[in-house]
């Protein structure tokens, strides 16, 4: 960073550096002053000298003017500047120059000698005229190291700008050749051509010392070190490049050897230098006035393995990033939009007459704005005929003066057969008269015409004359092309998740848009009211239109002059809109900030206007006013865009180069800019840019400084662009050029600039840590600002928008680096990726929780606990979820409006499929996503994981078939024996017949219905986790493979259909068990006691519960339970009181019969609307009562209606999808199943379990194996994502349980005290067919959802309490075992500690 720069952004340069973790291939504490570039003098202070030196120093920017006292100031062990009209003469060090302007030249000897110049109260373009001497009286010789910007001067001089440095000039150079031993030079004005001599004669510089070091002695590093930060302290504290440093710390060594060269010793120097208590002998100078102080964490000297380049990073509650609002049904919001149907104009139903025709092509359709009425255009294509339909309200009579081009915008007579009725046919063109037509009453009227168009035209130009006056397009003609779009417009759908009613008024109004970015950000602002008032998605419906102009799928500019000062005008209209939502409607942050990401900044006034000013002084300065720079100025002044940004990046590119125009164009095209995009700009750029080199250096300073004129107002994401802006900066004027002052915004936290010139310093370190650390630091210091009012909070905002764009090109530039990093590095990197997403994300409670989950992996692995790796993965496999939930929540709001407003704006289909896609991409989670991929594959093989999860260990042979989500196939038949690569596995799907192998990338639980029925089907079953393995079985889709698994791991390999034959599993591809139901009847009860329960009232699942009670230990609890038996339904069903349903139901069940299967959510509701018979509540209620468990009546008849709801829905659970096709495809006679319903309370749980009591993996007898989530069961066995905690426990050492794998489920189901009724079916445990889990168990009270924070579990963090849980729960698997004597299948929770059985049933 130049200190111009530097200075220009920032008022205070010196932060602390501190170190944030130990990392071992970071640089020793004893050694950071190496001479190596990469050990920074000016980073290494505040860790490492603080140790040495333990006293403050105070942060400095570069003081320009010093008092006589510091400049006459002789320091020990400084060489100083010989200034002098010959050899001989006076050491001097200041200069009078012209009367007022000042020179002040320092020496700085080393190996590579500095000579630095300042010029102070001057004015103008100030040149050094310089060369080098060999020799007193030699000629001038030109030095290879020269600053930038230098230029040869006829050879026989270099010539070098002075650099703004504050209000100030400031030059330094480097004289790298040893045999120069002085330097000469003068001062010239180019503008003036005025010389400033010394006195007539050249200014004279000695650069080399002439003691020489003594070559046996070795000064040790500790001392340059000491040394290197007193000159450090005496030069102000200034922020130094790495190269700056380097020399630095030379110039220290260089010094000291000349010490040692007058007969010093080593211990002279050492005690000289430091006291016996290891401080500096030296005290701190000063603070100017004004400046802060800063002090130095001090610490004892210790040999630690600190980062010196690394901030001090403040801890705080990751709670506090929380953000979580309520959140708007989209369903809410589109009533909310549909409320108000728009009423369409006589000119709209018009239009949509002819849309809607059959058979007709729309090449083009546009509306122009005619004071208070409008033109519609609209070009037809039918029958290989092309009409152009105009119409409009005007009530005055109308005509069209047109003619037709063969190039676009050319007037030529249109030939007469085309000319309608009553035409009046010109020199050029022709007249004709508009009709008037009644569209739908006598009172709504259009004007209307319709032009048949011939072959060999493309547009057709035109005015319009009514009464006595002409009607214009904004002063141009109206123009309107023939060749529209590739395909005709696509149908836009019913709009159907969208703010519609916008999304039209958008498309109505994209034709005036299309005219300059000042039409259409002022369009925007103007539709923000009713954007906001529609909720996210009328905020969804401007992101993505404003996202669609920023992909260039729509046009920025056309027939429209503009001045740059009018469009970012424009833009800081919408800006500040869209600042005021912020502020007011918090809900919608994030969808806020992309839209200001997309639009740019803006600016009143003067910064616009510089775009306009500033690129004729470039052209002036560098005499380049003609070929591609007057082409880009003349567009730069009609009509200025985001892609002058890239043209300005691919000059200085090019000039870099030494003018390679392969460069030149690679930057344009890399960035989008194609040739025919520049010629299709209203001023075309043609020509390539031709410089010549003596141009180069004043171009580059030139573009250089107007690349931030162009960033600043056009990109809102430009880290140095948005740290200006909030900083402050003054750009001078020149001439006729307008000046621009921005002032810092006010009430920044302290020690915020600072923390920013870090970030500045660090934006191009290959390692990225470090400069993610400052980004995240920054981001955390100015949240709280972001949520408080300010007039420049959107300054703000953009500067966030910026910090966040940083990381993640700072991550994706580290990516070549990680090929080779240890996990820990990688895991650090993602808690930063993932706290970077957090504070940018609404809703972020699972993020946070994340990233709670990856410190504490970071935490285990640095402890040694060896299920560090086990339990990363399930943060990982957690991280991956919520990223896909983002996804999902992404997809689900924008998607719609995409399709819907591309759809009407006939954009590519490529661009609207991709929409939601590219917006992932272009946000931290797409960072996160390719982080937590490269890590995956190395904690699956530290923790001993493989590349499979076997659920099901089947030999399978059959043909691969690939699809996205196993639901979607559940219900199909395959002919031939199928192995199904599914993406998409939920956890409750029934497995398709003829299938006999699934393999997905998904997770679901070892326990969970869709496994369970796979072991009982004999069904492989596996996750695979190497996305290699997984992309090679898709491209064998149609191909025979066999499939060997073993218990971790599956084997693959392509057979011959005469392995197929042999297979054992065709003999049961498409057979089905035989099984019957036997129908049970009503035995005069609606209600029983679990003492009276029997294979005729109730299933196997109230019997089994019944049968535990008092047999198992007392330290397990078994729930009461009553039941409604059997027959129950079917009576109330025939109760007089339901005589309608029943007979809407037989109508609906005839259907079904039928092979109409969407009737059977028409059933479900039918048996909503039973009513209960008296006699069924009075016989519930006693024997609820007398069971002692709370009657829902006693809290008032809404709770009893409630119960009854729940009772209904698990009778009508009969006709859900998946359980009746189950029943079809093993030929169950549906009408026989009937429906017991078990009530039981619910123990509000703290964990629920599932045991099976033979390992279902491995078939393994002597192993019992459990999974454990955090609440109620159901997200266990029911369809939510992730995994639950698993282990094994063998049968003879229970009470060393065996964790297989930590949970991933982001969600825990939580309920007050309530009933749950449990289905219990006579079809749910039929030997040879896996019945259960088909049914419904529905709550009388809905569970709430809540977001799992496992760091505070102490199943998680615990590890007695671990132990003892999960002890607990085997042993009471295995008691229940030994009371069947038969492998059990058992559901179970824990509440306080205490284990309770819930329901067991014979393990398939």
């Amino acid at each position: 960073m130049s200190n111009s720069l530097g200075h220009s952004l920032l008022q205070s340069s010196v932060i602390k550096h501190q170190s944030q973790r130990n990392y071992s291939g970071s640089i020793a504490g004893n050694t950071l002053f190496q001479a190596q570039a990469t050990s920074e003098i000016r980073k290494s202070s505040s860790f490492a000298l603080t140790s040495i030196l333990a006293s403050d120093f105070r942060g400095r920017r570069l003081t320009v003017r010093r008092s006589q006292s510091q400049r006459n100031r002789l320091v020990s062990g400084l060489v100083r500047a010989v200034l002098a009209t010959d050899p001989t003469s006076e050491l001097g060090e200041k200069f009078i120059l012209g009367g007022e302007i000042e020179m002040q030249v320092e020496v700085n000897v080393s190996s590579v000698p500095v000579v630095e110049i300042q010029l102070a109260n001057c004015a103008g373009n100030l040149y050094l005229h310089w060369g080098g001497l060999k020799d007193i009286k030699g000629k001038w010789v030109l030095p290879g190291r020269r600053p930038k910007g230098t230029k040869v001067y006829k050879d026989r001089a270099l010539r070098t700008p002075f650099v703004k440095s504050g209000s100030n000039l400031f030059l330094k150079v480097e004289i790298d050749d040893p045999s120069i031993q002085a330097l000469e030079f003068l001062i010239v004005d180019e503008g003036k051509n005025q010389w400033y001599k010394n006195n007539g004669q050249n200014f004279h510089v000695k650069v080399r010392s002439t003691e020489k070091a003594v070559s046996n002695v070795v000064v040790p590093e500790d001392l340059v070190q000491i040394q290197a930060f007193l000159r450090w302290e005496k030069k102000g504290k200034q922020m130094y490049s790495p190269e700056q440093e380097k020399m630095e710390y030379e110039a220290a060594r260089a010094e000291l050897y000349d010490e040692i060269a007058k007969g010093i010793s080593l211990e002279d120097i050492r005690t000289k230098l430091t006291k016996k208590d290891g401080t500096s002998s030296k005290q701190d100078t000063n603070a100017s006035e004004g400046q802060k102080q800063t002090k130095v964490q001090k610490s004892a000297v210790k040999k630690r393995s600190y980062s010196t380049q690394r901030i001090q990073r403040k801890k705080r509650d990751l709670m506090q990033l929380l953000n979580k609002h309520i959140p708007v049904s989209i369903k809410s919001a589109e009533e909310k939009t549909s409320i108000k149907p728009k009423t369409l104009s006589a000119v709209e139903l018009y239009s949509k007459s002819i849309e809607e025709q059959i058979n007709i092509d729309i090449l083009n359709k546009k509306t122009f704005k005619l004071a208070d009425e409008e033109l519609l255009v609209l070009v037809t294509k039918a029958s290989d005929k092309i009409r152009v339909h105009l119409a409009t309200g005007i009530k005055d009579s109308l005509t069209l003066h047109w003619a037709l081009s063969k190039k676009a915008g050319e007037w030529l007579v249109p030939p007469e057969h085309l000319l309608p009725q009553g035409s009046t046919p010109l020199a050029t063109c022709a007249d004709t008269q508009f009709s008037t037509i009644s569209i739908d009453g006598a009172t709504n009227k259009i004007q209307l015409l319709e032009i048949e168009i011939g072959e060999g035209f493309v547009g057709m130009p035109f005015v319009l004359f009514s009464g006595s006056k002409w009607i214009k397009n904004n002063g141009s003609d109206f123009y309107v092309e023939f060749i529209g779009p590739k395909k005709a417009i696509k149908d836009a759908g019913d709009g159907k998740g969208t703010a519609k009613a916008l999304l039209d008024k958008i498309a109505g109004l994209e034709s005036e848009a299309q005219k300059s970015f000042m039409h259409r950000f002022n369009i925007a602002a103007d539709l923000m009211e009713e954007a906001k008032d529609s909720g996210e998605l009328g905020l969804a419906a401007i992101l993505v239109w404003m996202r669609f102009m920023a992909t260039r799928q729509l046009i920025w500019n056309k027939n429209y002059n503009v001045k740059p000062r009018e469009i970012s005008r424009a833009q800081d209209r919408l800006t500040d809109l869209l600042q005021n939502v912020y502020v007011n409607y918090p809900q919608y942050s994030e969808l806020l900030r992309m839209i200001m990401s997309t639009v740019g900044r803006g600016g009143e006034g003067d910064v616009g206007q510089r775009i306009r000013d500033e690129i004729l002084v470039i052209q002036r300065n560098n005499n380049c006013a003609g070929g591609m720079m007057e082409e880009w100025h003349q567009k730069l002044h009609n009509n200025t865009s985001p892609d002058d940004v890239v043209i300005c990046q691919a000059l200085i590119d090019y000039i870099k180069s030494d003018f390679d125009i392969s460069v030149y164009w690679n930057t344009l095209n890399t960035n989008g800019i194609t040739k025919e995009r520049l010629l299709s700009y209203d001023r075309a750029i043609r020509n390539e840019p031709k410089f010549s080199s003596d141009q180069k250096e004043g171009l580059l300073r030139d573009l250089g400084n107007y690349m931030r004129t162009l960033k600043a107002v056009h990109s809102g994401a430009d880290l140095e662009s948005a740290i200006s802006n909030c900083m402050g900066y003054t750009s001078e004027g020149q001439g006729f050029m307008v000046g621009v002052n921005i002032n810092p915004v006010s009430g920044l936290p302290s020690g915020f600039p600072e923390l920013l010139q870090f970030v500045l310093e660090h934006v191009e370190d290959k390692n990225a840590e470090t400069l993610l650390e400052g980004l995240l630091e920054a981001r955390e210091e100015l949240r709280p600002s972001l949520s408080k009012s300010n007039d420049r909070l959107k300054d703000l905002l953009f500067l966030d928008i910026a910090l966040d764009s940083t990381v993640r090109t700072a991550i994706e530039r580290s990516y070549e680096e990680l090929n080779n990093a240890k996990p820990e590095k990688v895991m650090y990197l993602i808690t930063l990726v993932l706290e970077n997403l957090i504070l940018s994300s609404d809703n972020n409670e699972d993020l946070i929780y994340c990233l709670k989950g990856w410190n504490q992996a970071l935490g285990m692995l640095e402890t040694g606990d060896g299920s560090w790796a086990l339990f990363a993965k399930s943060v990982l496999d957690r991280t991956r979820l919520a990223l896909a939930s983002k996804g999902e929540s992404y997809h689900q709001l924008l998607q719609p409006s995409a399709e819907y407003l591309g759809a009407r704006l006939n954009l590519d289909q490529w661009a609207v499929s991709i929409f939601t896609e590219e917006m992932i991409r272009a946000g931290s989670a797409a960072s996160l996503s390719s982080l937590v991929n490269r890590l995956d594959p190395i904690l699956r093989n530290v923790a001993n994981l493989g590349s499979w999860q076997v659920i099901s260990p089947v030999e399978a042979v059959g043909y691969v078939v690939v699809v996205d989500e196993l639901l979607s196939v559940q219900n199909k038949t395959y002919e031939s024996p199928t192995i199904l690569v599914a993406k998409s596995v939920r956890g409750e799907e029934e497995i398709p017949d003829g299938t006999v192998a699934v393999v997905t990338p998904d997770m679901p639980d070892v326990l969970s219905h869709v496994s369970v029925r796979a072991r009982n089907s004999k069904v492989c079953f596996a996750t695979c986790f190497d996305p290699n393995i997984l992309d090679d079985l898709r491209s064998k889709e149609g191909k025979l493979l066999k499939l060997k698994p073993t218990s971790a791991d599956i084997k693959y390999s392509e057979v011959q259909e005469g392995d197929l034959k042999r297979s054992k599993n065709t003999e049961d591809v498409g057979q089905s068990p035989s099984i019957k139901l036997v129908k049970k009847q009503f035995a005069g009860k609606f209600a029983i006691s679990s003492e009276e329960f029997t294979s005729e009232m109730v299933g196997a699942k109230s019997r089994n519960i019944a049968y535990l009670k008092g047999k198992v230990p007392s330290w397990v609890g078994i729930p009461t339970s009553i039941a409604l038996p059997f027959g129950t339904f079917e009576k109330v069903l025939s109760d007089e009181l339901n005589q309608g349903v029943s007979g809407k139901l037989q109508i609906l069940k005839e259907k079904l019969a039928a092979g109409d299967f969407d009737v059977l959510e028409e059933i479900r509701k039918t048996v909503l609307g039973l009513v209960a018979p008296p006699q069924l509540v009075q016989e519930l209620k006693n024997k609820m009562q007398s069971s002692d468990m709370p009657w829902p009546g006693d809290e008032g008849q809404q709770r009893w209606e409630q119960a009854w709801i729940a009772i209904k829905k698990v009778w009508a659970s009969k006709w859900n999808e998946r359980a009746y096709f189950s029943t079809r495809k093993v030929k169950l006679d549906h009408d026989l199943l009937c429906m017991a319903v078990l009530v039981q309370e619910i123990i509000n749980a703290d964990y629920a379990f599932v045991i099976h009591t033979t390992n279902p993996s491995s078939g393994d007898p002597s192993e019992i194996y459990a999974e454990v989530v955090k609440g109620l069961g159901e997200t266990l066995v029911g369809a939510y994502p992730g995994r639950a905690l698993s282990f094994i426990a063998k049968k003879d050492k229970l009470d060393s349980p065996k964790v297989l794998g930590y949970p991933s489920k982001p969600i825990g189901l939580f309920i007050r005290r309530s009933i749950i009724f449990r289905s219990d079916s006579n079809g749910e445990d039929l030997e040879g067919y896996a019945g259960a889990g088909l049914y419904d168990s529905v709550p009388m009270d809905e569970e709430e959802k809540v977001v799992l924070d496992y760091s505070s579990d102490p199943l998680m963090t615990d590890g007695s309490f671990q132990k003892s849980i999960l002890s607990s729960i085997a042993s009471a698997g295995d008691a229940i075992e030994k009371l069947y004597g038969s492998p059990q299948d058992i559901e179970g929770v824990v509440r306080d500690g205490k284990i309770y059985v819930v329901q067991t049933r014979p393990q398939m």
